[in-house]
This record gives structure tokens, sequence and C-alpha cells, in this order.
């Protein structure tokens, strides 16, 4: 069962997006924002298939999230959501590191399709 980490600073989007990929049979640990995800992972010794953060969070953003997470755990697969085109702006010169990003608002149909492509293209490069 793949293990997800999904942050972000609204709790009524971490409760939906848990939901929904749970539908898929996946185990998923929810973080309020870019530095408690960072600590989980670092407790956990990055031991998640997928990385699913917000862009813009208080105290540490999906970026800098994305960033660390890529340098101290490579194999991990980061998916990046967000509301505002300036921030998808921002994540565009992160294609090395972040699968996709997905534009909020998106349905319980598109976010799951994007947990399966993302998951997907994990197995792919392994």
């Amino acid at each position: 069962m793949p293990r997800v980490l999904i942050a972000d600073d609204e709790d009524s989007m971490r409760r939906l997006v848990a939901r929904a990929i749970a539908m898929d049979g996946h185990d998923t640990v929810t973080a309020e924002d870019g530095a408690e995800a960072l600590e989980i992972l670092m407790r956990e010794d990055g031991a998640f298939d997928l990385l699913l953060t917000d862009i813009k969070m208080p105290v540490m953003d999906g970026i800098a999230l994305a960033l660390t997470a890529a340098r101290d755990f490579p194999d991990l697969t980061i998916l990046l959501m967000t509301g505002f085109a300036d921030q998808r702006e921002r994540a565009s010169g992160l294609n090395a590191i972040v699968h996709d990003v997905i534009t909020k608002p998106f349905s319980v149909a598109d976010i799951r399709n994007a947990v399966a492509s993302a998951l997907a293209s994990r197995k792919g490069a392994t």
C-alpha cells in the first residue's frame, strides 16, 4: 500500500485529499505546513512513496519543502498543488524534481488521477 504524505495549511483541503486518495487504498499522513511535513519525513527516514504538497503555506512553503525533500530523499516522488498562477510559475523550474503541479480547485477524480499518475511514474523508475 503506497504511503502518501500530504502537506497543506488548509484543514478542509488536507482532509479532502486524504479521503480521496485513501479511496484507492493509499496510507495517508498529513501535515499542516512544510516544516511539519519535513519533520515527519526526517523522523520516518523518507519512508513515503509520494509527497503531495501545497505550494503556498506558512512556515515553509511547498517549493522549499520539495527542494529539501528531493535533496535528502531523491527516490521520493513529489506532486505540488496550488490555486495561484504565480506559484505555478515558481514551480515551473522544478521539472527535474517535481512530477507535476495540480491546479486547485480540483475534483476528487482529478486528485486521484494525479496521484495514480505520480505513483505509476515512480514504479517505472525503479
